[in-house]
């Protein structure tokens, strides 16, 4: 085809390019017309096949979301399993630190406790039943012991009143001078000798 445009003629050169040109247009126009008479029915259509296009790719998306959310399920499930576990086991270990701990120090644990409430409460009701008991033979044996020990207390007190009118009254002992007294003469002793104490 090179060698045709060097063989025209300018003249001709420029007629065939313009004939070109002219062509192109009209295929244009004719591109432009059939696409306007049959536009709508190819937009139509394209409309059509994007729907199919988009229900196809949702089902894919969820029937890929599903099987992604039931693999993360089971994953989180095993991972709070594991989760639990290990938490189960450490309060285990920290309750049994806790306890050696306290043991240790002496304080009771909630068993003993425990064991020793109830054996408070048997304790009570024992001492509940000796007191029903002992009330029905106290009411019984009360008043004989009541006049008996009003009787016994009657019979001191009379007593010290009878002792203070039976006994006389004592008389004060004379009192002695010392200064008073002469010292004894010796019985081996000259008369008028004077004595050394």
């Amino acid at each position: 085809m090179v060698k045709k445009f060097k063989a025209l003629s300018e003249s001709q050169l420029t007629q065939t390019v313009r004939e070109s040109a002219h062509q192109i247009w009209l295929a244009g126009l004719g591109a432009f017309s059939k696409t306007q008479e049959e536009g709508n029915k190819v937009f139509e259509a394209l409309v059509k096949e994007g729907e199919a296009i988009q229900k196809k790719t949702r089902k894919m998306a969820d029937e890929k979301l599903s099987v992604v959310r039931k693999s993360a399920d089971k994953q989180v499930a095993t991972v709070t399993g594991k989760a639990t576990g290990t938490w189960d086991r450490l309060e285990q270990v920290f309750e049994d630190r806790v306890a050696r701990a306290l043991s240790s120090l002496g304080v009771p644990t909630k068993k003993d406790i425990d064991k020793l409430s109830k054996r408070v409460a048997e304790l009570t009701a024992v001492v509940q039943q000796l007191n029903d008991t002992q009330s029905g033979t106290a009411k019984k044996v009360a008043k004989p012991v009541a006049k008996a020990a009003a009787k016994v207390a009657a019979v001191p007190a009379a007593a010290k009143t009878v002792a203070r009118k039976a006994a006389p009254a004592k008389k004060p002992a004379p009192t002695k001078s010392v200064a008073a007294k002469k010292p004894a003469e010796p019985v081996n002793a000259p008369a008028g000798a004077a004595t050394v104490a």
